[in-house]
């Protein structure tokens, strides 16, 4: 069954890499989905009201999420058949290596382990494009869908924010796009997780 969805990120949610590497894995696999990946910043979603985006602000104090974003949108867009290398191992180099990767040269070591030339994906954020694709992703997903955080999944009209326990299973993500079908459901939250 064809399948068409959107799902946010921010590499620094740990959800956002359990969902995230269950996507990439389905279309490495083969899954019949045609996926759409929306950056959403979780430093401009804990910004004060009244306070000035985080995309108004010069780069040392928009927060240690907005950089990633850009290289991740620089990669999704003009690099696309490197997009699921980059994206799983910034999520990686965040995760498993403890990186800090907020920081350039962080980035650049994950492009580069990836094959990318660094250099060209940094000439495209300095271009600015990527910082206004950011801010207008983050803000059609809380205007459109009222997202306010990663992973969400958007299938046409329903939003849903979703925490998948494990990393990167196939099976739990597509039980989470079954259950985007059941539209009268709106809310089940354990309040203790069984392990």
């Amino acid at each position: 069954m064809d399948r068409s969805f959107a799902a946010t990120w921010d590499y620094r949610c740990p959800f956002a890499r359990n969902a995230h590497e269950a996507i990439v894995n389905g279309l490495r696999a083969g899954a019949d989905w045609e996926v759409e990946f929306h950056a959403f910043s979780l430093d401009q979603a804990h910004v004060e009201e009244g306070d000035p985006p985080v995309w108004n602000l010069p780069a040392d104090e928009r927060g240690s999420g907005v950089l990633p974003l850009q290289w991740g949108i620089v990669v999704r867009d003009r690099f696309p058949d490197q997009f699921f290398d980059f994206h799983i191992a910034t999520f990686g180099a965040r995760f498993d290596e403890g990186l800090k990767i907020g920081n350039e040269d962080v980035l650049r070591e994950v492009a580069a382990k990836v094959g990318l030339e660094p250099d060209l994906v940094a000439k495209e954020i300095d271009d600015g494009w990527p910082l206004e694709t950011l801010a207008r992703e983050h803000q059609a997903g809380v205007d459109r869908w009222a997202v306010f955080g990663v992973p969400t999944l958007i299938v046409g009209d329903e939003a849903a924010f979703v925490r998948i326990m494990e990393r990167g299973n196939v099976d739990d993500f597509e039980r989470v796009l079954d259950l985007m079908e059941w539209t009268r459901l709106n809310e089940f939250k354990r309040t203790k997780i069984p392990r």
